[in-house]
């Protein structure tokens, strides 16, 4: 577990040194080593609707068929600034390995309140978001779930002469608990309770003007912290833009390492609108 370790840290250092990288003062002085500049606080202007279909393998011949709606929505209190984003899917799982009253059957999952912004005048040379997510049990997910989280995001100095898009770091550690009306004496077969750190190294590559390959942006690292394990997938999303309003996209992810189960694989597409 060696290598995950100095995994976690070498991604907890770069997080934090371009957190703090400051613009240069000096004309042609860069920011840092990789010549990025912090772009954590452009929000967008716009609300954006998403479809989302997945597609998901678990090595025992069971798969699950997922659509999910996502929106965003842009916040703007008094002098803070921020973003919203709210999830809601229907579930199916079917295969051999699935309980027979679900096979076939979609219900209601998981719904997600996720917010982050950065307070204003709360340390103003740190250049991070901070938020928060909460998972409210639908269907036969029987825990709430609440995690803080602390994202940023950099982009190259001259665009016109990287092929990196962006880089998007996020750490989320989400906690799990029961709920009176769910308990695991009422419903046995419910989910563990999470206690799962969640690491997105999101790396965005610009193909085109119009079409970028992004890495490790749907699909994260996990660490089980209540009984250790690892899941660390090969994710990556090719997205293409029709025009301002119009997005659509094409992923799959397929985990690499596996002390901690997750999934086998994944597919998975996108419809994206903005309004």
């Amino acid at each position: 577990m060696r290598i995950f370790r100095t995994l976690f840290c070498g991604f907890f250092v770069l997080f934090t040194q371009y957190g703090f990288a400051q613009d240069g003062d000096t004309a042609g002085e860069p920011d840092n080593l990789l010549r990025l500049k912090t772009d954590s606080f452009n929000y967008s202007k716009e609300s954006i609707l998403e479809l989302w279909v997945y597609q998901n393998g678990y090595g025992d011949s069971t798969l699950s068929d997922i659509y999910r709606l996502r929106f965003y929505q842009p916040l703007s209190i008094n002098h803070w600034k921020g973003m919203i984003r709210i999830d809601t899917a229907y579930n199916s799982t079917w295969g051999p390995e699935a309980p027979g009253q679900s096979s076939g059957q979609f219900s209601a999952g998981n719904t997600m309140l996720t917010v982050w912004g950065m307070p204003p005048d709360f340390f103003p040379k740190w250049n991070l978001n901070l938020g928060g997510r909460i998972i409210f049990p639908f269907g036969n997910n029987g825990q709430w779930a609440i995690g803080p989280q602390v994202s940023a995001s950099f982009v190259p100095q001259s665009s016109s002469k990287s092929l990196l898009s962006d880089f998007s770091p996020l750490v989320r550690y989400m906690y799990g608990f029961d709920s009176k009306n769910n308990s695991f004496a009422v419903n046995p077969s419910q989910s563990p309770l999470l206690r799962t750190l969640q690491l997105y190294p999101t790396i965005g590559l610009q193909l085109s003007p119009s079409t970028q390959i992004r890495f490790w942006d749907e699909n994260g690292i996990l660490y089980n912290t209540a009984g250790g394990g690892w899941f660390v997938p090969l994710d990556a999303m090719v997205t293409h833009s029709l025009n301002k309003h119009l997005l659509f996209a094409v992923g799959a992810s397929k985990q690499v390492v596996e002390t901690f189960q997750a999934y086998d694989w994944s597919i998975y597409g996108k419809i994206s609108f903005r309004f």
